[in-house]
């Protein structure tokens, strides 16, 4: 990564815990740059779990649990606050897991560690398949239907198709980087399609429409199908606690003599 660039995040981060009066827990890449397959201008997206003074959490009254910092074409930066990042968690949210699991990281806390050792414990194969599942069917609908399609709309789809061929293979969430998962779940036969597709993408700003590649959408076709009928036949099996995930965020909260 651009030093620079790294700099100025963590410039970032510093002016976001002492503003909004909050320490930054994990701050990770979740976009096309903790993917793998950004293009020359994408932008950086920047995102936060943070946790703010125990008393912020006593009060009557309804209260923000999102930053939403900066929006430009250079950084997309907002963060969720921890108690809004455990009740998701408990819904199995597919997002808890990708920030986890980012291959980017800006920052992370040690306090951080008593919330990643329950994560996987949260994990709910049926939630997980169905959110890739209809992310893949969407991006497929509104950009490869037509006679000529977005080409860099291949990788959004399939790195969602791919997600689900992971958990299906591993009941775990899936890594974010796309080439772990062609490595891993890909058909052997078109991996010098996709890989010849990203060499393009990542030195082209836009990449622009072009013809259908027969192969991929063979694939794709051939996944909706598969993956379809599996969620229909899966069950949501967890039953989660909130047990652990309550001493957890109190724990962070009644420190004594931390940084927040």
């Amino acid at each position: 990564m651009d030093e620079i660039i790294y700099q100025k995040i963590q410039e970032k981060l510093d002016e976001i815990e002492e503003k909004e009066n909050v320490e930054i827990l994990l701050c990770v890449e979740s976009g096309s740059r903790a993917w793998g397959f950004e293009s020359p201008d994408s932008d950086y997206d920047v995102r936060f779990i943070y946790v703010r003074k125990k008393d912020f959490y006593l009060k009557l009254e309804k209260t923000r649990d999102v930053i939403e910092w900066q929006l430009d074409d250079v950084f997309d930066i907002n963060g969720w606050d921890i108690q809004k990042t455990l009740r998701l968690l408990y819904k199995s949210n597919p997002t808890v897991f990708e920030w986890n699991n980012s291959p980017i990281i800006y920052r992370v806390s040690d306090k951080w560690d008593s919330f990643k050792s329950l994560l996987n414990d949260y994990f709910d194969v049926k939630k997980g398949l169905y959110h890739y599942f209809s992310t893949a069917k969407s991006d497929y609908r509104k950009h490869l239907s037509g006679d000529k399609v977005k080409l860099k709309k291949y990788f959004y789809v399939l790195r969602t198709l791919l997600a689900c061929e992971w958990i299906l293979d591993k009941g775990t969430p899936p890594p974010m980087l796309f080439s772990e998962l062609c490595k891993t779940e890909l058909p052997h036969e078109l991996l010098p399609v996709v890989n010849k597709l990203l060499e393009v993408k990542m030195k082209t700003p836009e990449m622009g429409k072009g013809d259908k590649i027969k192969i991929l959408h063979d694939y794709i076709k051939a996944e909706f199908e598969k993956i379809e009928q599996i969620i229909n036949s899966t069950e949501t099996v967890k039953d989660n606690s909130w047990e652990p995930l309550n001493k957890a965020f109190l724990q962070v909260i009644a420190a004594e003599g931390e940084k927040i």
